[in-house]
């Protein structure tokens, strides 16, 4: 079994495009296993997957996309649905960083961390995690600092998505600096 493929496909299900599996995801988005279990059976490379199977998927990977809690699994974050997947609101911690493309600084400095096509900003609690993140789009990345203590103070919701990932609404750009060759300065 290919738990690194399966993982994207059970990510695609959950997190972009339940309505082609024909899943019902609840306002937490969380699905019966069965269910998922019964559309991913019904495509020929997923024919003889197990719960087991999910259960091995998760406890492999390293990035825990997803979590699985009475006979229900869910993807933790990186949701595109139309419906918003409610998150609880935590007080997060003084700092967070994101990792982002360089072509996409100006907009940043405009207009402050927006989701795009995601329901939330992506943040994480370890610069180095955001670089890995940020290297997707970008060979040199430019790591944002966000001081959420400060955001958090004014208003700004956070929720935690799983132990790497933070997630907001937004974040205005007067609570982002970049970091740059260790030395930081802020985004105006």
């Amino acid at each position: 079994m290919d738990y690194q493929k399966l993982s994207k496909e059970v990510s695609y299900a959950l997190r972009h495009a339940p309505h082609e599996y024909e899943l019902e995801l609840d306002d937490q988005g969380w699905v019966s296993m069965a269910q998922l279990l019964q559309a991913l059976q019904e495509v020929p490379l997923w024919s003889q997957v197990t719960e087991e199977d999910l259960h091995e998927m998760i406890s492999r990977s390293d990035k825990k996309r997803h979590e699985i809690h009475n006979g229900k699994i869910r993807a933790l974050y990186g949701h595109s649905v139309p419906q918003k997947i409610r998150k609880e609101v935590k007080t997060p911690p003084d700092i967070l960083y994101h990792g982002t493309a360089t072509r996409f600084i100006d907009a940043i400095m405009k207009n402050g961390l927006l989701p795009k096509g995601r329901q939330y900003v992506h943040l994480s609690e370890e610069m180095a995690t955001a670089k890995q993140v940020g290297k997707r789009r970008d060979e040199h990345p430019v790591i944002l600092k966000i001081d959420a203590k400060l955001a958090w103070s004014e208003g700004v919701e956070f929720y935690h998505g799983n132990e790497m990932v933070w997630l907001a609404d937004r974040v205005d750009r007067r609570y982002i600096s970049m970091i740059n060759d260790d030395e930081s300065r802020t985004v105006s």
